[in-house]
């Protein structure tokens, strides 16, 4: 997921919210990941909101718990970057 990031991105995980480098960005999910492994993770919604910006909402399934993930980017030379990441405990 890191390899998408935009050089600098807001990320807020269940209301605590930083703005990140990419670097700081790639820790802070590692940790979030370490904490709450991966059991399943869907898409619910894609939409454009124009050509150059995507957004997602997806449904992350963790053994115990369960978050709403909402994601934002930019359509750069057919790349994504995400600029803008919620994590939110369903």
């Amino acid at each position: 997921m890191a390899r998408f990031f935009d050089n600098g991105i807001d990320i807020n995980i269940s209301g605590i919210q930083g703005d990140y480098s990419k670097n700081q960005a790639e820790q802070v999910m590692r940790d979030f990941f370490k904490k709450f492994p991966p059991s399943d993770f869907t898409i619910v919604h894609k939409g454009n909101g124009t050509d150059l910006i995507i957004n997602y909402i997806g449904n992350y399934k963790s053994d115990n718990s369960e978050f709403r993930v909402f994601i934002k980017g930019k359509k750069n030379d057919e790349n994504i970057r995400i600029y803008s990441l919620d994590i939110v405990k369903a």
